[in-house]
């Protein structure tokens, strides 16, 4: 099908289809007052996702004088039962972007949901109009409904739990809507294939925000292209994360639905099942029906990049993985247990990857929980250790090592250092966020480096470390006709079991 063609905002107000809905939306002549570029050159972007990180990330969107935000979406109206990793950092980033000390001071605890978001999308934008007041923003519910009803919206920023983002990318791309999402595009294999083969049919824009420029990548590339490890062999990448509460079986006993959460509609493609507070908020990604774990959390920052900078793009041919296990006491025995729910807390996942272009086989290793390689013998001579996060590169004649995302790489031993440059520093503060590269696209018409049609191999390499994870065994995965071929029940674990009406 080919893509609906996006209505500026004048075509918006000016169609007849849409006569309705106008009567929220703020004339042209008053919206040209809240910036220096004319309405029709802005590009209007709705937020789906209105909890701690779709709260943290909107100033960046407000501020931008090609975005206009002009509709938020959350299955949650208002509650101030939210997680985060400070009490007050929210509230302080948007009291910065609104210039307000006094915002959210009867706040009791750290608030969230779609009256927040409209909230605070309003109160932005009525400081710069000429009346003093604004109500251009637009809240629903259901994402459903938005899609419905909305039919001036040039993207959609995609900030909800992982496991409704598959759903919320297609609905979009089926319009014709340009698709922005926070990491992971799915939480299951078949299902990011989905997405990714829509993106390439409909040809909207798509950005996966995981994606940043690294030159510390480049820098690394140019030292393995003078072959100074020799041949690649291994690549090692370590987090301390998960940085949120995890669990090893269901919670038990019911918990009151909060009042103005729609716990259905929160729940999506997973089937049925009772509502906890332990399931939702800041620790969803724990839970195999809804998150990735740590390594979709905090993996595709680091890979993504380093794929693309490498020329990485044939998926993992098999995958085995280990994870924490625990015991519980039983009327005075110990018992097993069986963690078939959750990510655990602790994990090491290895993938075999074929040969690339330009890359022989090699293996990559994740490990997180506070599991890290030990150091290797260049380090222990000098008495180092690896750092607590970290990148290492394991080749036929050396090794380079790096943080995380490979900041500050040096090439192992040290001594090789001595007369080599230092890579070009980066700015991480902003490379998670930055809207620049998705907005330019959308105003150009071209994909960003971070599409998701880029994404294929990134995806897959995520979502089969949780098979592998959840099988208990190494699983051989075909990448073309998208299958484990050595265990038919692991098989199963590429998709889900779909709620009827929410099936992909």
């Amino acid at each position: 099908m080919a893509p609906i063609k996006n209505l500026n905002r004048r075509e918006f107000l000016g169609s007849a289809a849409t006569v309705a809905a106008s009567i929220s939306i703020v004339p042209s002549n008053v919206i040209a007052g809240l910036g220096k570029i004319p309405p029709s050159d802005q590009i209007t972007v709705a937020n789906i996702g209105c909890g701690t990180q779709g709260l943290r990330e909107m100033g960046e969107l407000l501020q931008n004088p090609k975005v206009r935000v002009v509709s938020v979406c959350d299955v949650n109206k208002y509650t101030e039962n939210y997680i985060d990793w400070s009490p007050y950092g929210i509230r302080d980033d948007m009291r910065k972007t609104l210039g307000d000390d006094t915002w959210w001071s009867k706040v009791k605890g750290i608030a969230g949901g779609r009256d927040v978001g409209q909230a605070y999308v309003e109160k932005y934008y009525e400081k710069n109009s000429p009346s003093g007041t604004y109500k251009g923003c637009t809240s629903y519910e259901d994402f459903r409904e938005f899609f419905a009803k909305e039919k001036g919206v040039d993207a959609v920023k995609i900030m909800t739990p992982d496991h409704t983002h598959a759903s919320i990318a297609l609905a979009a791309m089926n319009q014709g809507i340009h698709v922005v999402t926070h990491k992971p595009i799915s939480n299951r294999l078949l299902e990011g294939r989905k997405v990714i083969e829509r993106a390439k049919s409909s040809g909207v824009i798509t950005h996966l925000l995981a994606w940043s420029d690294r030159p510390e990548y480049r820098q690394i590339k140019a030292w393995m292209d003078e072959g100074l490890i020799g041949e690649l062999k291994e690549i090692h990448n370590w987090s301390y994360r998960p940085v949120w509460q995890q669990w090893t079986k269901r919670p038990a006993g019911n918990e009151t639905i909060p009042k103005g959460f729609n716990w259905d509609l929160w729940l999506g493609p997973v089937p049925e099942m009772d509502y906890h507070k332990n399931y939702t908020h800041n620790v969803f990604r724990g839970w195999y029906d809804f998150g990735g774990g740590s390594v979709a959390d905090m993996g595709h920052y680091s890979l993504f990049p380093l794929f693309e900078t490498l020329g990485i793009n044939k998926s993992p041919i098999s995958a085995k993985a280990f994870g924490t296990t625990t015991r519980e006491e039983i009327n005075g025995v110990y018992q097993w247990v069986k963690n078939d729910v959750a990510f655990p807390a602790s994990c090491m996942i290895k993938w075999k990857f074929p040969e690339q272009a330009s890359l022989p086989s090699f293996d990559l290793i994740w490990y997180d929980g506070g599991m890290k390689p030990f150091a290797p013998e260049e380090l222990e001579i000098d008495d180092k250790e690896t750092p607590e996060e970290g990148l290492m590169l394991v080749g036929t004649k050396g090794k380079i090592l790096g943080g995380f995302r490979g900041e500050d790489p040096v090439l192992l031993p040290e001594s090789k250092m001595d007369t080599r440059p230092t890579s070009e520093k980066i700015d991480s503060k902003n490379v998670e966020r930055n809207t620049s590269a998705w907005v330019e696209a959308i105003q150009s018409g071209k994909q960003t480096p971070g599409s998701f049609i880029r994404a294929q191999t990134i995806t897959d390499t995520i979502n089969l470390g949780a098979v592998a994870l959840r099988a208990g065994k190494k699983v051989d995965f075909d990448s073309t006709t998208l299958k484990i071929t050595n265990d038919a029940e692991a098989n199963k674990l590429l998709s889900r079991e779909y709620r009827k009406g929410w099936e992909i």
